[in-house]
């Protein structure tokens, strides 16, 4: 029995109309124009220099430019439901960032879910915070500093660049895993908290490496130690805060996610190039110059790790009690 040809024309044309092939299509296809980049902060910091160096990085491999927009403010929160309500076809990408984990608690009426809204694509670098004193303060280690902590309540001031950011989410942490009790004094970023640091008015800071090493190498701070669970290339005669409270870590990660939904084909796409980054020295020289340590992973390992980070976080929201602004 033969197949009439005007029925396997229209069986074909219906067949490729459809949304899973259509978007395999596209995919097979991708990138086929030009990519944007949404980034949750303003332009010059870490966070936005990371995303530039990515970008520039599969803007070549791919030949198609990879933009970046940033879209700062509401604590990422702006950039965030901007890029998991786009269209998943690929051609809207979101830097992930830590705030967006710790965000996930901290704001209980989001327009939007992280951890069932994203699709996760690839993890870029993982960074060190670095606790951090003026080099006149009484204590030089961690040790000294969580003694000098428990026998002078009330005196030690720690100040953060606000509400869940990092340096604020790596003090409570500290505070919550030693015991010791600290005011919290957000500011408008590393900047003008680390002047204060500086100047005699705040007694300790979280900041990430990039902002603080040049100021501890001209010994205008004092570092008692690193976030991570290892030691840091920038900073390695500094300790771990681990060394002598077991079981802390507390860092900034970068990575690429995208709107749920996103094709395979393509997360595949992007994952294989940043990954291909990641393994390359001179794009590795940059990122650990901004203090990042890379941490290549498949989409499914970089998924399970923000579910990780949004849970530890959500428990440590949770016994501090704390509360966004």
């Amino acid at each position: 029995m033969t197949f009439p040809r005007r029925q396997f024309l229209r069986s074909a044309i219906a067949a490729l109309s459809s949304p899973a092939l259509y978007g395999m299509a596209r995919a097979a296809n991708y990138p086929a124009s030009p990519v944007r980049v949404l980034v949750g902060f303003a332009a010059g910091g870490g966070v936005d220099a990371t995303a530039r160096l990515l970008s520039q990085w599969l803007s070549d491999r791919l030949g198609v430019p990879f933009l970046v927009e940033n879209k700062p403010g509401a604590a990422t929160n702006i950039a965030t439901e901007t890029g998991l309500k786009s269209p998943p076809d690929g051609y809207t990408l979101l830097i992930g960032f830590v705030t967006q984990a710790v965000n996930a608690s901290l704001y209980p009426n989001l327009n939007y879910n992280f951890v069932r809204d994203s699709a996760a694509i690839a993890s870029i670098s993982r960074g060190a915070l670095v606790m951090v004193t003026h080099p006149s303060f009484p204590a030089r280690t961690i040790p000294e500093f969580i003694a000098y902590a428990k026998a002078n309540p009330g005196t030690v001031n720690m100040g953060s660049g606000g509400v869940g950011s990092p340096p604020h989410v790596a003090g409570e942490l500290f505070k919550y895993m030693t015991g010791i009790q600290m005011a919290h004094i957000p500011y408008r970023g590393d900047a003008p908290g680390l002047t204060d640091v500086m100047g005699g008015r705040i007694q300790v800071y979280f900041p990430g490496l990039a902002s603080a090493v040049e100021l501890v190498h001209s010994g205008k701070l004092r570092a008692l130690g690193v976030t991570t669970t290892g030691r840091s290339k920038v900073l390695p005669e500094v300790p771990t805060v681990a060394e002598f409270v077991p079981g802390y870590e507390s860092s900034t990660w970068y990575g690429f996610v995208a709107p749920k939904g996103t094709p395979a084909e393509v997360i595949n796409i992007i994952n294989r190039e940043v990954n291909a980054g990641l393994a390359d020295p001179q794009l590795l020289a940059k990122i650990e110059a901004l203090g990042g340590e890379p941490i290549p992973m498949t989409p499914d390992a970089f998924k399970t790790f923000i579910v990780e980070e949004t849970r530890k976080y959500a428990e440590l929201v949770k016994v501090t009690n704390m509360k966004a602004d």
